[in-house]
């Protein structure tokens, strides 16, 4: 499987900009949504292998735009950002099967090494469905 998206959602245009940035040159494809409801949208249309998903954001929060997703791609990897990683936040979403929780310090902090691994982890899981 080459060329895996990944859609990137992050209401922090900073963090949107650098950890794009940071994911393609891992060599994937990236797309961005600023808000879960443009998530929605681009989860129909650019059908991504992976998603990256911020917890905290106005509107709809990464739990209320997973449960949507949910109901029409049950199957897609969720790595979920959380710049508040407590049992509160992870309790109760075993049913929506996230693949990770990373905590998300500040937009600047460096989850990237995190991120990279987890990704890593899923694309060699993706592999071996082929």
């Amino acid at each position: 499987m080459e060329n895996i998206k990944i859609m990137l959602v992050d209401d922090e245009p900073d963090f949107l900009e650098i950890m794009g940035a940071v994911i393609r040159g891992w060599n994937y494809n990236v797309i961005t949504a600023s808000d879960g409801r443009e998530a929605l949208e681009m989860l129909k249309s650019a059908k991504p292998d992976i998603i990256v998903l911020d917890y905290l954001m106005p509107g709809m929060d990464g739990i209320e735009v997973l449960k949507e997703m949910r109901k029409t791609d049950k199957g897609v990897p969720v790595i979920m950002f959380t710049a508040h990683p407590n049992m509160k936040v992870i309790k109760g979403t075993e049913r929506l099967s996230i693949s990770a929780f990373i905590p998300k310090l500040s937009t600047y902090s460096d989850v990237s090494a995190s991120l990279k691994s987890t990704i890593e982890m899923i694309v060699k899981s993706l592999h071996k469905k082929e």
